[in-house]
């Protein structure tokens, strides 16, 4: 068995903390054999219900669980760090303006990025699940200078979840057997869930999911709305955001990053754009990535649709609006930074 490794999870106290740490703890993420010690990270407040969650790790009797260390000090919560599942956010309040959300998280992911820069390993990998995730992460790593840009991202998984599911439920095939359903851009409506580059395995032949599914108007209209407001429709149904699939996703996020992807097979995350497929540059961009020995890459290449680059050129778009009013609100607080 080797040496544990230290994980961070923000938000600890909130809904996708509490399906996402049993997930961790039980080596979904970083394998059946990896020893792990959980910081749980979150504000004051939430001090009591930690504690219960505390609790209930224990009362798990997870073997793998070596130490949970509850704190609301990010110099205790990201110490010797690994791994950082950033969960915490400002959720958008009725009435307030998408400035105002991003003014608010500027001051917690500010102190998060400090944080890692003076007490993570330099290795981290962060994911940012706290919306607005893309910008959050941009944010993120700006106060890690020492961090590697490309540790940083941002989770659509969710998104490419749920696009997988609904072409797997529309062909009648199992999950396992449709990969390759891409998200681009932003996790928010603007994203583009694109099942143009899709495979799928239909009695034992595979085949792309726009010849299976034959239905442009489908692709185009109720396949991408549909994940593009399944969030809304959740916590519609729920009176509650959709905290388990979220949780799964971040693990599903994680995991692939550790441990690699299987070839042939591409997953989407929010990454630092380089401009490839014309998006602007310095944004955290959800692309296509293939990733190996821990590191990801871009998947090049994909001949993508006039329909593909007129909505990905609408996603870019305010990715860097979002990263223009960030630096905004940064310049505006420069002095109390």
């Amino acid at each position: 068995m080797s040496e544990p490794i230290r994980v961070v999870v923000t938000g600890a106290a909130g809904q996708i903390a509490y399906s996402l740490l049993y997930m961790i703890a039980r080596g979904e993420v970083f394998g059946p054999k990896q020893p792990l010690i959980l910081h749980l990270l979150d504000i004051p407040p939430m001090v009591g219900v930690l504690e219960g969650v505390v609790m209930e790790l224990a009362d798990c009797a997870l073997p793998l669980l070596r130490e949970v260390i509850p704190t609301t000090d990010p110099a205790v919560g990201f110490k010797d760090v690994s791994a950082a599942f950033l969960v915490g956010a400002m959720p958008r309040k009725e009435g307030m303006e998408r400035k105002d959300l991003l003014s608010a998280n500027v001051k917690i992911f500010r102190a998060q990025g400090q944080a890692i820069e003076n007490f993570a390993k330099k290795d981290v990998k962060v994911l940012v699940v706290g919306n607005p995730a893309n910008t959050n992460a941009f944010v993120c790593a700006n106060y890690a200078p020492s961090i590697p840009r490309e540790n940083f991202t941002a989770m659509t998984r969710l998104d490419q979840n749920r696009a997988t599911s609904q072409i797997a439920t529309k062909l009648g095939v199992p999950i396992s057997d449709v990969k390759n359903i891409i998200i681009w851009g932003n996790h928010s409506s603007t994203q583009y869930p694109d099942a143009g580059q899709g495979k799928v395995v239909i009695n034992g032949q595979t085949k792309s999911v726009a010849d299976a599914v034959n239905d442009t108007s489908f692709l185009q209209g109720a396949f991408v709305e549909t994940v593009q407001k399944r969030g809304a429709a959740v916590i519609a149904a729920r009176k509650m955001s959709s905290a388990m699939s979220a949780a799964k996703a971040a693990c599903d996020h994680m995991h692939d990053w550790w441990n690699g992807t299987a070839p042939g097979t591409f997953v989407s995350m929010g990454v630092c754009s380089d401009g490839s497929y014309n998006s602007p540059k310095g944004v955290i961009f959800s692309f296509p990535v293939v990733i190996v020995n821990k590191k990801w890459e871009i998947v090049q290449g994909l001949d993508l649709s006039d329909f593909a680059k007129s909505k990905l050129a609408l996603t870019g778009k305010e990715l860097q609006e979002e990263k223009d009013e960030a630096l905004s609100v940064l310049d505006v607080g420069s002095s109390n930074l």
